[in-house]
């Protein structure tokens, strides 16, 4: 998968590290980008389409797919947190991380996946998290919901093989963005977060490892997707 010359569409592209995918696609010299958000006016990066799209809301994802029949290439960006713990918040907390980073993830891969298809396979790919593989109790419902949304990557990977769409899972933590404002320590840079994921998609990588910690804890899961699921290299399932 180029990125030059492509035809991206990023969700969340209104702010933070969405903002810096526009960015970075443009920089690495795709032809057209599509930045979905829920507000059109907070779309700034100039050259961008803003495209209105609440990954919630399934007929505004399927209108957004509608509008941009030419991808090749799609960023789920989009997400939020409610900072639900594991024990005292309201389950309803619960069900809107779920909503947002699966559903409405899943949503929106499947309206894209036959544009992708169309367009010759392309690539597609999921911003997770370090929180996909590991959870702390005051985050619980986000990396509930992340941990199903990498098991959704992975299915989207062995499902869309056949078509030529390359699927690859972004991991990382804590990023200098809004969303972790409040708190202290060590932050990723979101430019070269963006910059990193692109440069995955380009070498044709599963999963983009953005900071020290994603790698941390990725070391100690026993097997990787190349592992778990062979068929992606032609060998019968393990399942």
């Amino acid at each position: 998968m180029k990125v030059q010359g492509s035809v991206a569409f990023v969700t969340g592209a209104n702010r933070g590290l969405g903002e810096q995918f526009v960015r970075a696609l443009f920089d690495a010299g795709a032809a057209k980008v599509y930045a979905g958000s829920r507000d059109l006016g907070k779309v700034t990066v100039p050259g961008a389409i803003p495209v209105a799209v609440d990954i919630t809301d399934h007929e505004s994802v399927r209108a957004a797919a509608e509008q941009a029949q030419d991808v090749t290439l799609l960023v789920n960006n989009a997400g939020s947190t409610t900072r639900a713990d594991v024990l005292e918040s309201d389950l309803d907390a619960f069900r809107k991380e779920f909503e947002t980073h699966v559903v409405g993830t899943l949503a929106m891969s499947r309206a894209f996946a036959p544009v992708l298809g169309r367009n010759g396979g392309g690539a597609l790919v999921n911003v997770l998290s370090v929180l996909s593989w590991i959870s702390i109790p005051a985050s619980a419902g986000y990396a509930a919901a992340k941990a199903a949304e990498w098991s959704v990557t992975n299915a989207l990977r062995v499902a869309l093989a056949e078509q030529g769409t390359q699927v690859t899972a972004l991991h990382v933590s804590y990023m200098a963005t809004d969303m972790v404002a409040h708190l202290t320590g060590p932050k990723a840079d979101p430019v070269m977060v963006a910059r990193a994921t692109l440069d995955g998609v380009e070498a044709g990588v599963y999963e983009v490892l953005a900071d020290d910690v994603s790698k941390q804890v990725r070391a100690v899961l026993p097997l990787g997707p190349e592992a778990l699921y062979p068929q992606l290299a032609g060998r019968p399932a393990l399942i």
